[in-house]
């Protein structure tokens, strides 16, 4: 038998197995239950439908981890139509280019986010603006709970819509990743690929209805890494968030009883640096015994030892990308594990670990054959799965290459890595020229073009460099123009002012000259390499 898998199943089984459950704990204190939930959601969609939304057109959401993210989320793609989410870091003029390309029909923008919309709402192509509170917005925008409210009858129940026919390998969501040349590109998920992926995330991360999942990941990164699906799909409890703060998180943790949460390396820091602070006399567990995932640069072993020696959770490293759903590969194989000392087993912790379920993750060389599994020879990271993405939008050459550089049929991962005998994956460097800072992609690039507009840069490279907050962070060297009067702080303000926060340079080094080849190319493995001496490998580690 063949059933379509679609993602609108997820909120449709919640409905119908947990409707008088508690589905969200909103940021505003309200508690909503799934049947509450589905009805916003159907409201949502029919708001849509009333205002011309078809399936196929794109509604970007702009919103930090609300339940109204929540709503919209299921509200749009009910109606077979993409859901855009937005990172709410991005400056006005990112969003300007997002929005005109992917073609985006609707903004949702939460109070707080819309007037980076606004500054540039007369060059792009949408129509209809939405928020959760026009009084706090320049501009014409409508309110969402006045739309919802027209929808929803006395027993708040939703509103009727038509539901249209819809295949698993539709386009459902496009989630926006930088680039390595600054332009962001957008990553085109099916229902396929984001159901099968939040099966997989339910296996190994071990999701059941029973989870309190509280959300200090952004819903904007590749849908919470499917948390959307997955903790709605379980009938677990949401409790949404508007920012991450250390107090806040301990204080949830105690109050709703959390269970589960995704920690970035710097949410951890943050978290470790407040029990510090306190001297250890905070409450790290509710009712509920605590596991967290943490993805991307490998946990340190001091962050091992606090978090799951002192906190007394259970710490899971998993690693992906955007175009992989994300998560491909998980350390949390406590089979690997028995009878191995604290340091052998911090040590296979760290790595990014095992490929999912169903996922074929290889470390291949210049001519896509397997390296050996010695844990010493380094190769790239491919992988093949049903979670990977479909394409990028409306970028054929880039789908292309990233299917196909080293090995064809496989996606490019971009890390350089080791593995070994079990298959246990380790990042030792990188070969796009990115950065992963506080688990957000940087691109060189478009820094070093930044920097280019300053007209007492003669030249520039940037790289990145080892945080101990933010795993790595972006570092400039610099060769001056002649009678140049700018100093570190300058070029560091220059910079802030064109980019979004996350992306601003926090280091310059002004030198001389830069290594370069006898074309002019410069050789950033070398400023790279003196950056990183000393270091367990060239990628950050927490």
């Amino acid at each position: 038998m063949h059933k379509p898998l679609l993602v609108t199943d997820f909120l449709d089984r919640a409905r119908r197995h947990y409707a008088d459950e508690t589905a969200v704990v909103a940021t505003t204190g309200d508690r909503y239950t799934y049947r509450e939930l589905g009805a916003r959601a159907d409201a949502f969609s029919a708001f849509l439908q009333t205002e011309g939304v078809a399936k196929g057109d794109r509604v970007a959401v702009l919103d930090p981890n609300t339940h109204y993210q929540l709503e919209a989320a299921y509200g749009i793609m009910q109606l077979g139509a993409v859901h855009t989410p937005l990172n709410y870091r991005l400056t006005p003029d990112d969003y300007a280019y997002i929005l005109e390309d992917a073609g985006v029909d609707v903004v949702y923008a939460d109070h707080e986010y819309a007037e980076k919309i606004q500054a540039v709402r007369d060059d792009v192509p949408t129509e209809l603006f939405v928020t959760d509170d026009p009084d706090a917005v320049d501009g014409d925008w409508r309110d969402v709970e006045t739309e919802l409210d027209a929808r929803l009858d006395a027993d708040g129940a939703g509103a009727d819509y038509e539901r249209p026919e819809m295949a698993e390998d539709d386009v459902v969501t496009i989630n926006y990743t930088s680039g390595t040349t600054g332009d962001p590109k957008g990553v085109c998920r099916t229902h396929r690929a984001e159901t099968l992926h939040s099966y997989l995330v339910t296996a190994h991360q071990e999701i059941s209805d029973d989870d309190v999942y509280l959300w200090t990941l952004p819903m904007f990164h590749v849908n919470g890494w499917g948390h959307i699906y997955s903790i709605t799909g379980n009938g677990a409890t949401h409790v949404c968030t508007r920012g991450v703060d250390a107090a806040d998180v301990f204080d949830a943790i105690q109050t709703e009883d959390v269970s589960y949460l995704c920690a970035a390396p710097t949410v951890l820091n943050m978290l470790m640096d407040y029990y510090d602070q306190h001297d250890g006399d905070v409450a790290t567990t509710g009712a509920n015994p605590v596991r967290a995932a943490t993805a991307g640069a490998a946990p340190p072993e001091s962050t091992l030892r606090t978090v799951e020696g002192e906190f007394g959770w259970t710490l899971m490293h998993v690693y992906g990308a955007t175009e992989t759903g994300p998560l491909i590969t998980t350390s949390h194989a406590p089979r690997h594990f028995a009878d191995k000392s604290d340091d052998e087993r911090f040590g296979l912790m760290k790595r990014q670990g095992i490929g999912y379920l169903g996922t074929e993750v290889r470390v291949v060389d210049e001519d896509g054959e397997d390296v050996p599994r010695d844990g010493s020879t380094i190769g790239e990271i491919v992988v093949r799965g049903n979670q990977v993405m479909e394409k990028y939008w409306n970028k054929p050459e880039a789908t292309e290459e990233a299917f196909s550089e080293r090995r064809e049929g496989y996606y490019h991962m971009g890390d350089l890595a080791t593995w070994d005998e079990n298959g246990f994956v380790a990042i030792q460097d990188r070969k796009k020229d990115i950065i992963i800072s506080g688990g957000e992609n940087i691109s060189t690039i478009e820094l070093e073009d930044v920097l280019y507009e300053h007209p007492e840069v003669s030249k520039a490279a940037v790289i990145p460099a080892p945080s101990d907050r933010w795993g790595e962070t972006p570092k400039a060297f610099v060769v001056l123009a002649p009678d140049a009067s700018v100093d570190a702080d300058g070029l560091k303000d220059f910079v802030a002012d064109r980019v979004a926060s996350f992306k601003r340079i926090t280091r310059v080094e002004f030198v001389e000259e830069l290594p370069e080849t006898a074309t002019g190319k410069v050789q950033k493995y070398e400023l790279r390499q003196r950056e990183w001496d000393g270091e367990e490998s060239m990628v950050g580690q927490g």
